[in-house]
């Protein structure tokens, strides 16, 4: 079993796959080693001598500088490495020589459900979107009133509940009705209903125009206020929406029509090792299918521009990637916050030292195929191939925004264990197997096989691909399993 793996080989140091012990002679890549302290799992030990002020270098860039001089076999963390990152960047476009798309393949067949509109569908739900969080308990009770029509190919009658759509002012309460009306055009939910109060600043007419063209017998709307009792309302209307979500009925789709969000959270030092590149190769392949794969999480780009921006497949995907990166540091420094306040303590613990160390591992979700499209927050994926959207690294915020884009499922890798899930099915991917073991209630899928020296990256993806087939075919995740499903909607700016 391999002890580290060393990533590049102008990398100065190497990630232990497993804990080091002090005294442990580590060899990889023609390189032998002595550990001069116990090294973590998934922590850096440099294997080069390393200079006060001298880049740290893993996955080919600087994640840092050092701020000691460091001896080969040192743990290289916090305590002697600092960030480089500052504020705004002028990026130039070099496309890279090898910029085309992948060579492609016959797409495999999920069993699917076939919208109306021609859009693919890997779940047959009744969805209730409150328009303002004071009908979340109305909203939550109709649901639990209502389960006996959940029957035939319907599979589920869910709310997704939040504080917004009230005393909101200009941006925010424009993104809260953006991304509402977003989850109400989501094809995993085959009838819609829109729970109102009535004296809400997201008014009905608002809403309506938000959402624009839609289907009546798919779509209906209830104001609490207007009517004398709101549950008895609701449960006529729900039969309404059980009886057309009813007609829908699973048929082979190719894969092609999918569109999958990928995520990573709670992350450790081996997350840029198994769980995203492995995702990353699920993304190229993917694309070779002709279906669609979409990247956030832009504060966890931040430091890694290197691998993303050169991939762009033309100089207006670039401008807009440039002004998406340069646009969320400027969100940042509006808030007197500094770009790169991050990893999160349990991102320390982990493995993870710098947030230029955490971004590049966390591009690795992206794989290598060009980027065709950058999309804003509560935008759709309109275009086939990797996109990139715009939103935080916030996991609710950012699965709830890829939710919206259309995404039919979503990929979550993670190192540390959580339990969440968006509305769309969320697949929970761990990065080491002592993670799977121990939260096999939470864990759908495991790349610690990778670090493990059981599998291949190669081998994983395809693993990987074939689980999600199945998932899009009516397998539950771990988190449907639970009941697990929520939403967070991206706030900004003052509550009236």
């Amino acid at each position: 079993m391999p002890q580290a793996i060393h990533i590049s080989p102008i990398d100065n140091v190497v990630v232990a796959l497993h804990p080091i012990a002090k005294g442990t002679l580590v060899e990889v890549d023609g390189l032998s080693v002595t550990a001069l302290e116990d090294i973590p799992q998934g922590h850096k030990m440099a294997v080069k001598p390393i200079k006060n002020g001298e880049n740290v270098i893993k996955y080919g860039f600087p994640i840092g500088h050092a701020t000691a001089d460091a001896a080969p076999g040192s743990w290289m963390h916090t305590h002697n490495v600092h960030t480089n990152l500052s504020g705004e960047v002028e990026y130039s476009y070099n496309p890279a020589p090898d910029l085309a798309p992948l060579p492609k393949v016959e797409p495999e067949t999920f069993m699917g459900f076939r919208r109306k509109d021609g859009r693919a569908a890997i779940r047959n739900e009744i969805w209730i979107i409150p328009t303002v969080g004071c009908v979340n308990d109305i909203a939550k009770k109709i649901v639990a009133d209502n389960q006996d029509l959940v029957t035939g190919s319907i599979e589920g009658l869910y709310t997704f509940t939040h504080p917004f759509g009230c005393s909101q002012t200009g941006h925010d309460h424009a993104q809260t009705r953006k991304l509402l009306a977003a989850l109400v055009r989501h094809p995993n939910a085959a009838a819609v209903l829109v729970l109102h109060l009535g004296c809400e600043n997201l008014q009905h007419d608002q809403f309506v125009e938000e959402l624009g063209e839609y289907d009546h017998d798919r779509v209906k709307f209830l104001t609490c206020q207007e009517v004398d009792d709101e549950f008895t309302a609701a449960r006529d209307i729900l039969k309404e929406l059980a009886a057309y979500a009813g007609q829908f009925k699973r048929e082979p789709i190719p894969v092609s029509d999918l569109v999958v969000g990928m995520k990573c959270g709670g992350s450790d030092g081996l997350s840029g090792i198994t769980a995203n590149p492995t995702i990353g190769r699920f993304s190229d392949m993917m694309g070779q299918r002709g279906g669609s794969t979409v990247l956030t999480e832009v504060p966890e780009m931040f430091g890694a521009e290197g691998f993303l921006m050169d991939r762009c497949i033309n100089h207006d995907v670039f401008v807009k990637a440039e002004h998406m990166i340069n646009g969320f540091k400027d969100y940042f420094i509006s808030h007197n916050e500094v770009v790169y306040d991050n990893p999160s303590p349990g991102n320390k613990q982990g493995g993870i030292t710098t947030l230029e160390d955490k971004s590049c591992g966390c591009v690795q979700k992206g794989g290598t195929a060009p980027i065709m499209d950058v999309i804003g927050y509560g935008d759709p994926v309109v275009t086939k191939g990797l996109n990139m959207l715009y939103g935080p690294g916030n996991d609710l915020v950012s699965a709830t925004a890829m939710t919206a884009a259309g995404a039919h499922l979503i990929l979550f890798s993670t190192g540390r264990g959580t339990p969440f899930s968006a509305p769309a099915p969320t697949l929970k991917i761990s990065t080491n197997t002592p993670l799977a073991q121990k939260k096999s209630g939470w864990i759908d899928f495991n790349t610690g096989v990778i670090a493990d020296g059981e599998k291949t990256i190669d081998e994983a993806a395809k693993d990987l691909l074939d689980l999600v087939i199945r998932v899009a075919s009516g397998e539950q995740t771990k988190a449907e399993k639970h009941g697990f499903r929520e939403i967070s909607i991206f706030k900004d700016g003052v509550v009236l």
